[in-house]
């Protein structure tokens, strides 16, 4: 099953990201068998940190690297060169770099009218906040989730993962996939963008549509969900649980699993509607239930019943506890200096391929695969040399890796 060409293995994809919003864009593509060329600067680093850490190999996987001076005339030809035989660019600049370095879709769009250029902005491409900078973390307060994020009183908070970034990342990557299977029927390329905000903001579902149609402004609400009750995080024996007995018949079988006849029979929590408007009293009544009890005993009781409940687990637990380990979504990847490291896979399964048992490749050192990339564009070993003696092509391990932020290129 993994000996055939995976879905995406006829398409070369030109990389120009940094940081974590668009990698997380091409990580979807490499990981599906796409040729995946990261084109980096060897004039700066990566927000996303050192090169052999964590952050770095997981989001740069199965990409092989050129490290190319685009600011240089010698180098803004080398990608050209790429993008006349390529079928992707992905890039996450400030939205007047690429312009300036003359590397945009329209000059792309001239040599390649096929191509598919794909961007990332923080703001959008145009409008009044487009050429501002922008992290997650901005993006999470500005789009209104960090105002539902937390307990109510204590101030904004910020979701514990880089969601911003990472829902702009996969919802770029459906639209590169939305624009292949376009070409394939028309042989049109195109430009395919989004941006942080545009995705945190379709991110917001049911918060927004509150909003949206009716006026409604969301709120925060801890733990508990904002339009239902009981759900939320309840106390237990050694911990807590999350739990959900929200519908009439939900809750009617929890009251008599937990042996609460009088809790069922209140008439203030006859109904949803009743259940939320006396959701604080209630919290206190379903919490004084499940504390009697460890939690391992209130999952396995309130699942066997149709309750969802579960866990809540550090990190650790999670990826220790047998259901993860069944699905096995860790793959090894072999690093020269690192040797075998576990990372995450791509969580989407295809029946008719396999995740296979390791990754291609680890995430590339700065410039390793620079001489191999410009043989495969014919390019003769003096001019090789030449671009290399000059600076604009680095290669292996004369690539020294740099640290700081390019402030050019965002997030």
């Amino acid at each position: 099953m993994d000996q055939q060409p995976l879905p995406l293995a006829q398409y070369t994809v030109l990389d120009l990201t940094i940081a974590r919003a668009g990698p997380t864009a091409v990580r979807l593509l490499s990981d599906w068998g796409a040729n995946v060329i990261r084109i980096e600067s060897p004039l700066s680093g990566d927000i996303a940190g050192k090169r052999l850490g964590s952050d770095s190999q997981n989001l740069h996987r199965n990409k092989r690297s050129l490290c190319l001076n685009l600011k240089a005339d010698a180098g803004r030809q080398v990608f050209l060169d790429l993008a006349k035989q390529a079928d992707v660019v992905v890039e996450n600049f400030r939205v007047d770099v690429k312009h300036r370095l003359g590397v945009d879709y329209e000059a792309v769009k001239k040599i390649n009218p096929a191509i598919i250029y794909a961007s990332i902005s923080g703001f959008g491409q145009q409008g009044p906040y487009s050429g501002r900078p922008a992290v997650d973390q901005v993006i999470q307060g500005s789009s209104g989730l960090m105002s539902i994020t937390g307990e109510p009183g204590r101030g904004p908070m910020r979701a514990g993962i880089a969601v911003s970034d990472t829902s702009a990342g996969m919802f770029l990557g459906q639209g590169i996939l939305l624009a292949l299977l376009h070409r394939e029927h028309t042989g049109e390329g195109q430009w395919v963008h989004t941006s942080l905000l545009e995705s945190m903001l379709c991110k917001l579902d049911f918060q927004a549509a509150r909003y949206t149609m009716t006026g409604e402004v969301p709120s925060q609400e801890g733990n508990n969900h904002p339009t239902l009750s009981p759900m939320g995080v309840f106390d237990s024996a050694d911990g807590h649980v999350n739990l959900a007995a929200s519908t009439d018949k939900m809750f009617r079988v929890f009251c008599e699993i937990m042996q609460a006849d009088e809790l069922a029979a209140n008439p203030d929590y006859e109904s949803v509607e009743g259940r939320l408007a006396h959701r604080e009293a209630l919290w206190h009544q379903v919490n004084l239930l499940t504390r009697r009890h460890p939690t391992r005993d209130l999952v396995k009781l309130l699942n066997s019943v149709g309750i969802p409940c579960g866990p809540i687990n550090t990190i650790e637990q999670a990826f220790e506890d047998e259901q993860v380990k069944f699905l096995a979504v860790t793959k090894q990847a072999c690093h020269r200096e690192l040797g075998n490291i576990d990372l995450i896979r791509s969580p989407i399964n295809l029946s008719r391929y396999g995740h296979g048992l390791k990754f291609d490749r680890a995430g590339p050192d700065l410039g390793e695969h620079s001489v191999e990339i410009l043989r495969q564009l014919d390019y003769s070993d003096g001019r090789i040399e030449s671009l290399l003696r000059s600076g604009t092509v680095i290669a292996g391990t004369g690539a020294a890796e740099a640290e700081s932020i390019e402030g050019e290129r965002k997030e």
